[in-house]
């Protein structure tokens, strides 16, 4: 089974106010991915890489789902701290829930997130609504598991 961390960035959100780590967890459970880490920090650059690094060596994680901090505010972080992360950049998957978003706001253009591999970790930004996260993570959620095969060294 696959098993996946769940990286809500934010500053305004709290555990109990978090729907878009509810609506992740829920469609990865739908698409046969296991939630065994589901945590919030604040937009802090240096706090999120820690989060991403820590999850990409545990050896229990196969990937890593981060919601927020992708749009062009002051305090958005995200795209950069996976950035700075990342070994290999899965643009391919960063462009499909792009192009998912459009369909339903423009404002889905403005966005910065970003996919990658670090140890053999998938890291998929996405953004911060319970909307735009269920309709990113739709887009790409048949791919995850092909995904996650190849990392490990499966064929295409």
């Amino acid at each position: 089974m696959i098993k996946a961390a769940v990286l809500t960035v934010s500053t305004t959100r709290s555990g109990k106010n978090n729907e878009s780590g509810r609506v992740i967890k829920s469609l990865l459970k739908e698409n046969g991915i296991e939630v065994i880490k589901k945590e919030l920090v604040t937009d802090s650059k240096r706090l999120i890489r820690k989060k991403l690094i820590d999850y990409a060596s545990s050896g229990e994680i196969d990937i890593v789902i981060t919601t927020g901090g992708t749009g062009l505010g002051p305090y958005d972080f995200t795209p950069e701290a996976t950035r700075d992360v990342i070994e290999k950049e899965a643009p391919g998957l960063a462009e499909l829930i792009r192009s998912e978003g459009i369909k339903f706001t423009k404002r889905a253009a403005l966005s910065g997130g970003v996919c990658g591999v670090k140890n053999m970790t998938l890291i998929i930004n996405l953004p911060g609504s319970p909307k735009g996260v269920r309709q990113s993570l739709e887009a790409v959620a048949g791919l995850l598991g092909h995904a996650v095969d190849i990392i490990h060294g499966g064929g295409h």
